[in-house]
Order: C-alpha cells, then structure tokens, then sequence
C-alpha cells in the first residue's frame, strides 16, 4: 500500500494483485451480475474520463444521488481518481433538500439512477444556473426527455473510453496527483437541530479507520456484505467503501429497497451492519410469525428462547455453562434459532454491528442468544464513525465498547464526550465558524453525546447532551434512553418523550401499523386506516401494558425512577422525513415536533382526556394537505 495513498490507488493496486476476483455484485431483474477489480478499475477509468472530457476538474464537486448501485459507487471513485469531490445525497430526499446540498456545495455535475431523480434535478434546473450536466443510469421512462442537461451514463462511458484510447496515461497521471490529505468525499450532516453542514473528510482519514477495523475484526478478502443504506450516510461509506477496497472483500447490491430481506438470505453475508430500526423490524417480522403459529410452535419458540436469553450469549462469549443448558441450547439451536437465522438471512454472519442510535438491551440480548454475533460500534460522520467498538468476548449490552487504536476520548466537566483521533474531519464545507466551534483548542471533536468511561474502560451513552434534562424534583431525564425501552416492543415503531423542566413524563407514540394491523386482524378489530386504528380503545390499551412495563424497569433504576411515563397518546399520523420530523437518516428532529404539535404537548401535561388537531402533510407525490383528528390522551 503506497504511503501517501488514496482510493483510486488502492482500487489499482486491488485490479493488480486480485483481478479476476469479485468486487461488487448487483442484482437486477432478478439475476445477481458480479464485477471482478479488474472490470471495475477499467470502468472507473472510462467514467473518469468521460467526466473530465465533459468538464469535471480537480477541486470540483460531483453529486452522487440513487440507491445503492455498482455505478454509483464507480461515480465516487472516479470523481477521486480526478481529484473532485463527490457528494452523496440520500435518494429519498424531497427537491428542496437535494437543492439546498446542490447551492451550498456548489455542484456543478450530478450522477443519478433514474427517472425519480433526474425529475427532482429537473425542477432545480431552471432555477439554478450553477448545475450544468445530469448523467442518467436507468434509462427506463426517460426516452421522451429531451433536456440538453440530460445525458446518458453509457453516453459518458463511451465518451471517457474514446478520450482513454486517445489519451491511455491520462488515468493514471490523474491519480498520481492525488494525496491521502485530499478531501475524498463530503457527507452531509442529518440536520437534527439546523440546516445539515458538509463534512469534508480525506482519504487518509477513511483509510487509517479501515485498516483499524480490519485487523480488530479480523476481515479479508473472503467476506461480503449486504449495501443496502443510503450511499450518503457515513456507515454505508465506511463498511461499503472504504472498508471493501482496503480489505478486498464483496459488495453486494440489492435489486431495490423492497426485495433487500429476500436478497439478504440469497446473499447469505458474512459481515452485516443495520441500524437498530432494521433488527427491530426484524424482530417484529418474527414476533407477528410466532403470533400467527399454532400453539406448540409458540411454546416452543418462546420455552427455547428463555433457553438462549439464559446461556446464549455466554455460549458464544467462551464463557461457562452447565452442561444442561448447553444441550438444552443445542437442540434449539439446531430445531429453531439456525432455521430462523436462514430466514431472516444471517446464517452466515460472523461479525455484526449496529449503530446510528441506541439500541434496546433487551433488543441486542435477543440477537446475541439466538446466534448472531451482534456488536455495537460508536462514532460520527466527522469522526469517520470510527471512536468505539466492542470486542469478540467483551460484549456489554449498555456500552459502545472500548476506544479504538489510535483514538483519544475525554469527558468534559459537563459530561460531553469528547473525541481526538487521525480519522477526523478536515473542516465542515465553507464553514469555518462551525469547524472552529466544533473542536476545543486543543484539538477534540465535540461529540454533542453525554456519556463515561466505567471501570471496565467501556464507553456508556447517556443521552444527546443537549437532549438530557431535569425534572421539577432534580430528576435526570434522558429522553432518548426511555423511548430505546419502548422501541423493543413491536407494536411501538417510535416513542418521543417530554419531561424537562416539568414534574412528569409524558410521551408520544407511533405504533407499527404492520404489527398492530395484524394484531388487531387476530383480535377481529376492524378499521379503514391508521387513524381510525390509533384511535381504538383495545389499541391504546396494547400501548398501555407495554407502557406499564417499561415504567417497571425505570422503578428499579434509582436514578431515574421517578421519569416514568405518566401519560402518554398514539399520534395520527406516523413521523416522516418529508414532513421535517424526522431526519433522512430516521432520528427524531424532537424539537421540531415539540414545536409542530405544541398542542398536543400542552394537552398531555394539563390532563386534558383528549385533544382536536389539524395536521399538514406532504404526500409521497409532492403534494400537500391537512389531516384532522381527536387525538386520545391516557394516564398510566
């Protein structure tokens, strides 16, 4: 590996040693079509020099916009090999959005998939004089399109070979010029609390945090994984970039966000990372299957279960077990947990991770006894999601795990973690003023998480330090700890709690219109839509004893026993990224909807027993409109 190395170095140097070797596969039309390094290092030349014929010149940035797709991953490393930038962007971002990233990282260039996108950028278009040229990859309903802007991607390819066949150095002078403190790639922030900023991070940041997670997890060549979360979030870029050209390992594509599950168990992956909003739709998928089985299938679902919970997890950790259980475990494993591992396609993991928001302890204690070794890491996109990871056999289901090679962690008088490592941000794009306040003087990352090392040098999260608060009575409210317990039952699909500042805890709840629909089906319940079943008394009563449940746990914890949930309603309408409620990235934008439904607020902490609303929705075709309804508050 040279020593001042970037990516398109290392996908040479990949092309060179292991060509005939899969890269990257992708599943369309039902057929999985692979890529050896060899075919991918020529296809990254083409595009590079198809762009730099059509204008894209070092310094410059390129927005990438699509699902997860073999050409768009090649768009970044072309973008690289020229010493451009590229500039990923979440494909289910709404026009306003994809704008406002277009203006302020000035994108002149844009690689998308299809016609959902080129149709977002066609509206930007006329309004923005800066956007020159969109590339196309799915040509499917676009042949009408006559926009000058417009150009095929197999276009470009055939314009980058021919300039390749006339200029057959140029590629490799290009990546020659780069250095591993070039800006490799710019993510933007979700914007939890503002506008998001762009997070410049170079090569050698990414590189320095791979090689680490290689070697701590013990990767090769031989693995693969699954790429099926957004190409701009900073996970997907660190597992499914930089991670698989260093190490060499697979990347594998799904046909389309609906079939990822189905390609998952065809895939059969070694390495899996989900955020904890896919285990928990995992587990609620499971759940609804043991609902609908007959009776001895749930006994013996739920008898093996309490056998795993017991000796599962120590199994896998080497630790002790009594014989008993150990054969006990054996034969549910064999009869029940590796089927159910086929299933839901992680028969073959062998390292997992999950991390994006705090997962359930009861929600990783399930994964971890049924075979799954699921691990939890801990980082930012300007820390190149790189400050903590858990171990083989030094796993804690309330840590992160212990600091990584090479990474620094103190904890501030105010209880905010703070990070200092060489996979940092290089600055935030055009913001020098946020890049300063980001950093102390002596160099940490302000992390914005609360948190402490105990004894066993594990690194625990409180809560967002902005988010942790106090009740009337000097009670520590976390909010994000509370709403985690609630998020394990899967009739709840998001929980947003208040209590700061106030005498009580009282809490929204969104419920899992899958679960409850096929709960409320069993229990002969009929209703038209997500309204109408929100609003049944035997639907509230369902929230209600997992509400009771949750308030159980928090009485045995001394320090937050009096944050129960006091009272609590079920939303009418489900949170949603268009609706600014949540972020792209699924986080709750909590004081937005505090703002957003005020009233409801108000309601739940005055003892009002129900409150009328009228809320404004964007529909998934653009559109806008009201919904009403009489929402229904209950005291635990």
């Amino acid at each position: 590996m040279a020593f001042d190395a970037t990516f398109p170095h290392l996908i040479t140097e990949q092309a060179t040693k292991r060509p005939e070797a899969i890269a990257i596969r992708h599943k369309d039309l039902g057929i999985w079509q692979g890529w050896t390094w060899a075919q991918i290092n020529a296809e990254i030349r083409y595009l590079a020099c198809g762009l730099h014929a059509e204008g894209l010149a070092r310094g410059m940035n390129l927005a990438i916009i699509g699902d997860n797709r073999p050409r768009l991953y090649w768009g970044i490393a072309a973008a690289q090999s020229l010493g451009a930038v590229p500039v990923p962007m979440y494909q289910d971002a709404i026009t306003d959005e994809i704008e406002y990233v277009i203006t302020n990282a000035n994108i002149t260039y844009a690689i998308v998939e299809d016609q959902e996108q080129v149709d977002k950028l066609n509206e930007i278009f006329t309004a923005n004089e800066q956007l020159k040229r969109v590339y196309y990859d799915d040509p499917r309903g676009l042949k009408n399109y006559k926009d000058s802007f417009l150009l095929a991607y197999s276009q470009l390819r055939q314009i980058g070979k021919d300039y390749n066949s006339k200029n057959p150095t140029f590629f490799l002078e290009e990546i020659n010029k780069g250095k591993s403190s070039d800006t490799s790639i710019i993510l933007y922030t979700s914007g939890t609390t503002g506008k998001p900023k762009g997070v410049c991070l170079t090569h050698s940041a990414w590189i320095a945090a791979a090689k680490v997670d290689i070697k701590f997890d013990k990767l090769n060549s031989a693995d693969s994984i699954l790429s099926y979360l957004p190409m701009a979030w900073v996970g997907d870029h660190l597992f499914s970039y930089a991670q698989a050209i260093v190490a060499g390992f697979t990347v594998n594509c799904p046909e389309s966000a609906d079939t990822v599950m189905s390609d998952l168990r065809e895939i059969g992956p070694t390495y899996y990372f989900a955020p904890p909003r896919v285990f928990e739709d995992m587990l609620t998928q499971v759940m609804i299957r043991m609902e609908d089985a007959g009776r001895l299938k749930r006994w013996l679902f739920h008898h093996g279960l309490n056998i795993a919970k017991k000796c599962g997890g120590r199994i896998m950790d080497g630790k002790s077990v009594p014989l008993i259980d150990r054969i006990q475990y054996l034969i549910f494993n064999i009869f029940i947990f590796r089927p159910l591992l086929n299933v839901l396609g992680l028969s073959r993991v062998r390292v997992a991770y999950t991390a994006g928001a705090a997962i359930g302890p009861d929600l990783f204690e399930f994964y971890r006894s049924i075979g799954v070794n699921l691990k939890q890491l801990y980082g930012q996109t300007e820390t190149v999601a790189h400050v903590c990871k858990q171990s083989d056999g030094d796993v804690k289901n309330d840590s992160v795990g212990k600091v990584m090679e090479g990474v620094k962690i103190k904890i501030d008088e105010s209880g905010e973690i703070l990070v200092k490592s060489s996979s940092m941000l290089k600055e935030y794009y055009k913001r020098p003023d946020a890049t300063k306040e980001s950093l102390t003087t002596d160099g940490f990352f302000k992390t914005g998480d609360a948190g402490f090392i105990d004894a066993n040098k594990h690194l625990k999260i409180i809560d967002r330090s902005k988010d942790i608060g106090r009740l009337t009575d000097g009670t520590m409210f976390a909010p994000q700890f509370i709403e985690n317990k609630l998020k394990f039952f899967p009739f709840i699909k998001e929980a947003v709690c208040f209590g700061d500042q106030r005498s009580r805890v009282c809490s929204f709840i969104n419920i899992d219109m899958e679960a409850v629909g096929n709960w409320a089906e069993r229990k002969g319940l009929a209703y038209a839509g997500y309204i109408e079943l929100t609003g049944k008394p035997e639907v509230y009563d369902l929230v209600h004893e997992c509400i009771k449940k949750v308030n159980a746990e928090l009485s045995r914890d001394k320090e937050l026993a009096n944050s129960k949930i006091s009272r609590f309603l079920i939303l009418h309408k489900e949170l949603d990224p268009d609706d600014n409620e949540l972020t792209r990235s699924r986080k709750v934008r909590r004081n937005f909807v505090a703002e957003k439904y005020g009233v409801l607020v108000e309601a739940l902490f005055d003892g009002s027993k129900d409150c009328n609303i009228t809320t404004a929705v964007k529909f998934e075709d653009g559109r806008t409109g009201n919904i009403s309804a009489n929402v229904i508050l209950r005291t635990v």
